[in-house]
């Protein structure tokens, strides 16, 4: 490994340490309650270093969105593979409960905390990035099955379908990540649940079992 390389790879390092920590502070302390200083001082460099990577806290933010919806975004190309749309978003609520689980602070930050992007820069990056869209995608998906009149006759919208879909997976995640309740007597493993809310909603919206 060349001197440059090595130098790019300890730099991105050091980013990488800035986000993380940021991303904890703010869920954790909120936006406003944190400062770039505090940021500094969770990874133990100076103040000078993280202003190296980022020009303020707003540039911070909008960084740490964009990272970590780019990695949500990947979560679904597997699912994307499905020729079958009803099957797509089966796999896709799959892929998002295991996104969350898995990543439970990115998942915080980007559905559990109030948003420092406008709607205007949300759609600005996804134009940009069309690949990393998970509600385009997923509607997507619903508007093939709506075409091919795989949902009930009297369910027309694709935008209702898509968020009552992505309601039903952000409230098993949420469940999870913010309560524990894998603990609570009783609880079934996340796996049964996760599924047996994905194949309920399609069954609703359908009529259909599997």
């Amino acid at each position: 490994m060349g001197i440059t390389e090595r130098k790019e790879r300890e730099k991105q390092a050091v980013r990488t340490r800035i986000l993380d920590a940021a991303r904890e502070l703010f869920i954790r302390d909120g936006y406003e309650a944190v400062t770039m200083r505090r940021i500094a001082e969770a990874i133990e460099y100076s103040p000078t270093t993280i202003y190296l990577h980022f020009k303020d806290k707003d540039a911070l933010i909008r960084e740490l969105c964009r990272t970590d919806f780019a990695l949500f975004g990947a979560a679904f190309r597997q699912a994307g593979e499905e020729r079958d749309p009803i099957e797509r978003i089966r796999k896709s609520g799959h892929a998002y409960i295991r996104f969350g689980v898995e990543h439970p602070n990115h998942y915080r930050l980007l559905f559990m905390t109030p948003s420092q992007m406008s709607a205007t820069e949300h759609e600005e990056f996804h134009q940009k990035e069309p690949e990393l869209d998970a509600y385009a995608f997923l509607k997507q998906a619903v508007e093939e099955a709506l075409a091919a009149g795989r949902f009930r006759q009297e369910l027309t919208d694709s935008d209702l379908i898509s968020q009552v879909l992505w309601a039903g997976v952000h409230g098993v995640v949420a469940l999870h990540i913010t309560m524990g309740v894998s603990g609570f007597p009783g609880w079934r493993p996340l796996e049964e649940i996760a599924g047996a809310v994905i194949d309920n909603q399609l069954l609703g919206l359908t009529g259909k079992g599997r």
